[in-house]
């Protein structure tokens, strides 16, 4: 009976170390602006937001090792207003890999210009999906949600949407919060108007672009690229659509900032009439990179990297 117990927790370990959290976030803390500051202090920290962040269960799903969620987070401390308070930004990036290829492809790169946070050292991080209790794990927690979120969307039509839901409680929550960021009136570009344009429904064409532009179009290029490429400039029609309703939505920067280079890339093997079209588009939902989407008439090479 004791040789059958032990074979026993040995398989059930073995199914332990077989399953894994969503996220596979790699977490960096700069702390070089700050003087005089015991380094210690930024070593733990970095140790704890990674814990939190990868051994945390954020979803009811079973995710393989394999299937984990590609993400970065770079935490810059600029300032230290107390003896346990910080301030500075933060940098969020997430990628997904595009199927039946060694090409992954950059879904955020955000830059949030508002962390402010409290952190004790070997104070174990307590967080309340009900309230905003500490405003460091609040924040960590709405970006593991909308990166939830956002890959999910690329998978599969509006897939995210529950993630997104939890992100816009946690905002819900942080209204009485001291620390910036989490309203309205601050910004029109934050975590409020992050999460409110993913959920806004008259701007559902840009998850719907979303889905199509990666699962229609990346998805397909690696043994149908013509196919896989229409489907992406078809895509930018989508976000067209909620350009023309609001060209300073925040949602459409985030896109540009992610996707600028990938469709240079991309549309530069395209056929003439194709890269018309496409730059028809570009040049008016993002003007500011006219100049990089110019390569696109020029370059005519494509190299998304497959087997």
């Amino acid at each position: 009976m004791k040789k059958i117990g032990i074979i026993f927790i040995a398989f059930f370990a073995f199914g332990l170390l077989g399953r894994a959290q969503e996220l596979r976030c790699n977490i960096s803390i700069s702390s070089t602006k700050i003087q005089g500051a015991n380094r210690n202090i930024f070593r733990t920290m970095q140790a704890d937001l990674y814990e939190f962040m990868n051994n945390r269960k954020w979803t009811d799903h079973v995710y393989s090792m394999e299937e984990r969620i590609e993400c970065n987070i770079f935490i810059q401390l600029d300032e230290q207003i107390s003896s346990d308070e910080f301030k500075g930004s933060m940098t969020v990036q997430l990628r997904r890999p595009v199927f039946n290829s060694s090409y992954e492809t950059t879904l955020l790169n955000i830059r949030d210009k508002d962390f402010q946070a409290r952190y004790v050292e070997f104070q174990p991080l307590e967080f309340n999906e009900t309230s905003n209790q500490n405003n460091l794990t609040s924040l960590m927690a709405y970006y593991a949600y909308i990166l939830i979120g956002m890959d999910y969307d690329s998978f599969s039509p509006e897939g995210g949407t529950e993630y997104f839901q939890k992100a816009q409680q946690l905002v819900n929550n942080s209204q009485n919060a001291r620390e910036p960021g989490w309203k309205a009136f601050e910004s029109e570009r934050n975590r409020y108007w992050l999460v409110e344009n993913l959920l806004n429904r008259s701007y559902a064409p840009f998850r719907q672009c979303i889905y199509r532009y990666h699962r229609m179009g990346l998805d397909q290029m690696s043994d149908r690229v013509e196919e896989g490429r229409m489907e992406m400039a078809e895509s930018l029609k989508l976000i067209q659509r909620v350009f023309r309703m609001r060209p300073s939505l925040y949602i459409l920067q985030i896109f540009f900032d992610a996707k600028a280079d990938e469709m240079v890339n991309v549309f530069s093997g395209s056929y003439p009439d194709e890269k018309n079209r496409i730059l028809a588009i570009l040049n008016e939902v993002d003007p500011s990179n006219g100049s990089k989407y110019e390569k696109i008439k020029t370059d005519n090479t494509f190299n998304l990297q497959t087997p």
